[in-house]
């Protein structure tokens, strides 16, 4: 697959941790993608591809692309034989200055991209996304689109700071001494959260630990579990199982099978990092 991606210019790369242009045969038809302290806006210029948000959620199909803010558990993305889109990784809060709703009501929930923008402004989009030359056009013109989009909601700085403070320490930090240290209530904190990016602060320093701890795991050494479980802070193996299968939906052994078979049939591959084979 070609995969190319570059940081925006400010004021983006305040929200966007990169832009992205992908096109080729994906290497398995489905793909599971654990949470990540990160949100997904997709414009699909390739067939149609399908998302499933958790194992009670049926399947949709997505044709003209979606957007996806911070996740609370695996989404499984299903692929046509050969993809092609552009897209935004945004860092937590990013969404919620494109986005016309609280970011709240799209959690764990995809939307598309035409229930975000308008179905004339996201046709537009794609005609001159699809006749750009190359990718490095691509990515200017959709740079160029969130810039003129882009907008803060109120509470944004707020939860920006509180992020970055949660980011920094790995998830590691008591959330009431982050509150207490804001000068506002926990509840009030908690509230802009879920306005702004889907989820509680809680939530996301579970989620930025779980994703630091696993990002540590090299797939070609032997694990100690136990040891890898006590350095990140867990208190004992059982409690980090828990969060692993509530993450991923498979035990540490069996997510460590599948990414050796991912590493093992699909060496080097770009992707070769947090999707995991679902098929």
């Amino acid at each position: 697959m070609e995969y190319v991606s570059r940081v925006p210019r400010p004021p983006l790369d305040g929200l966007i941790d990169d832009l992205y242009y992908l096109e080729g045969a994906p290497p398995y038809a489905r793909l599971t993608l654990p949470p990540s302290p990160s949100a997904l806006l997709i414009v699909n210029l390739g067939a149609p591809f399908r998302v499933r948000a958790g194992a009670d959620i049926e399947t949709a199909g997505y044709a003209d692309g979606c957007v996806i803010t911070m996740p609370t558990r695996a989404y499984e993305f299903g692929y046509p034989r050969r993809s092609r889109s552009v897209g935004v990784h945004f860092k937590p809060w990013g969404p919620a200055s494109f986005l016309p709703m609280p970011a709240a009501e799209l959690c764990d929930r995809p939307v598309t991209l035409e229930q975000v923008w308008g179905r004339s402004a996201v046709a537009e989009l794609r005609d001159r996304l699809a006749s750009a030359p190359g990718p490095h056009e691509m990515l200017t013109l959709l740079e160029e689109e969130l810039t003129r989009r882009l907008r803060e909601p109120s509470g944004l700085e707020l939860v920006r700071r509180m992020s970055d403070a949660i980011a920094t320490t790995g998830g590691a930090v008591a959330i009431g001494d982050l509150s207490a240290a804001a000068g506002v209530s926990g509840t009030h904190l908690a509230q802009r959260f879920k306005e702004l990016i889907g989820v509680t602060p809680k939530r996301l320093a579970r989620t930025y630990r779980f994703t630091a701890t696993v990002f540590g795991i090299d797939p070609a050494e032997p694990i100690d579990w136990g040891e890898l479980a006590h350095g990140a802070g867990y208190f004992d193996q059982a409690h980090f199982s828990h969060e692993f299968r509530a993450f991923t939906g498979l035990t540490p052994t069996r997510y460590l099978e599948v990414r050796r078979r991912f590493h093992r049939e699909h060496p080097g591959h770009v992707l070769d990092s947090w999707p995991l084979p679902a098929d």
